[in-house]
């Protein structure tokens, strides 16, 4: 009995230092939470990839990097901005506007504590078209039936905006609706309406769907005023659908859109950035191995595009002035 109880004793002495000793490592451990969109959206998996090149070096850095899955944008930036969140992906026009106090920030006022860290992929502005319906142009929407897409969403800002440029309103279409993303192709190839709009990183699902289910045709966003769009607004780029890409489309078509970002706001440690970022730049060839949207990456531009829409966080720019990306 007296042995049984030594080693009882014995066995809850070494849980116990082991339990303080993993307490002590993780006591030394940066959690750094970054918050992405929907699980089947392109957000979530290009957080889950930044997290990957991270905890690969947690030994080296301490720091161990999570995805978390959030309503999107405007929800990343609300929560940064509430110390919910230590970074967050989020679209270039948000950014911009969170950063400004602009648009849909009007009420709350600038947050000029957000600072961007790097460009990820672009979120071209997408125009695709029953086949049978004859548009070969963006002006050709003029009179036909269309998807402007849901109140509030980045697609319907950006096809307001160029409405806007062009002087038409709703009354300069045949109809128009207001669906959700989910419901457009559907109403596409049940000949509801005879062109949608999307905006995301390429490939996309979705897009890839519609193709195989009907006819359809990418038409480009190209012309004077998508040339204002880029010139006037810092949170626009131009943009290119690579051929070939999507069902019935051989050809690259050009449109303007904009970029996700990885924000943070100015509170994270320059520490934590810095080793964030150079975990992804060191390792930009595998990166962009990741996920087929992050192809095209380019280290030149996803600093200087981040750049361009709010001032870049001190790790970062830290790194990039050591590597010759920044002056």
């Amino acid at each position: 009995m007296l042995l049984s109880f030594r080693r009882l004793t014995l066995s809850v002495l070494t849980g116990s230092l082991v339990a303080l000793a993993a307490a002590s490592a993780n006591a030394d451990e940066k959690l750094v939470t970054v918050g992405t969109a929907g699980v089947t959206g392109v957000y979530y998996p290009a957080g889950g990839a930044i997290c990957r090149l991270v905890n690969r070096g947690r030994k080296e850095h301490g720091i161990r990097c999570a995805v978390e899955s959030t309503g999107g944008s405007i929800s990343n930036l609300d929560a940064m901005r509430a110390g919910e969140l230590d970074m967050g992906i989020v679209q270039s026009d948000w950014l911009y506007h969170a950063y400004k106090g602009s648009d849909l920030f009007a009420d709350e006022g600038p947050n000029h504590h957000l600072r961007a860290v790097f460009s990820l992929h672009s979120e071209p502005f997408i125009v695709l078209t029953r086949a049978d319906a004859k548009i070969d142009s963006f002006d050709q929407l003029k009179g036909k039936r269309i998807n402007i897409g849901s109140p509030g969403s980045g697609m319907r800002a950006t096809m307001e905006a160029l409405m806007k440029r062009k002087g038409w309103t709703e009354k300069s279409f045949a109809s128009v609706m207001e669906l959700k993303p989910s419901e457009q192709a559907q109403a596409l190839c049940a000949n509801r309406i005879d062109a949608m709009i999307y905006a995301a990183g390429n490939p996309n699902g979705a897009i890839q769907q519609v193709t195989m289910l009907c006819n359809t045709k990418l038409v480009g966003v190209t012309g004077p005023d998508a040339d204002a769009l880029v010139q006037e607004n810092p949170y626009y780029f131009r943009a290119v659908i690579p051929g070939g890409m999507y069902q019935g489309n051989p050809n690259p078509v050009q449109t303007i859109g904009v970029e996700a970002v990885l924000v943070a706001p100015d509170t994270l440690s320059p520490e934590i950035v810095y080793d964030m970022v150079k975990a992804v730049f060191d390792n930009l060839d595998n990166f962009k191995t990741l996920h087929p949207v992050f192809a095209t990456l380019d280290a030149p531009h996803m600093v200087h595009d981040a750049a361009t829409l709010a001032p870049l966080h001190e790790g970062a720019a830290r790194y990039y002035r050591e590597k010759g990306l920044l002056h």
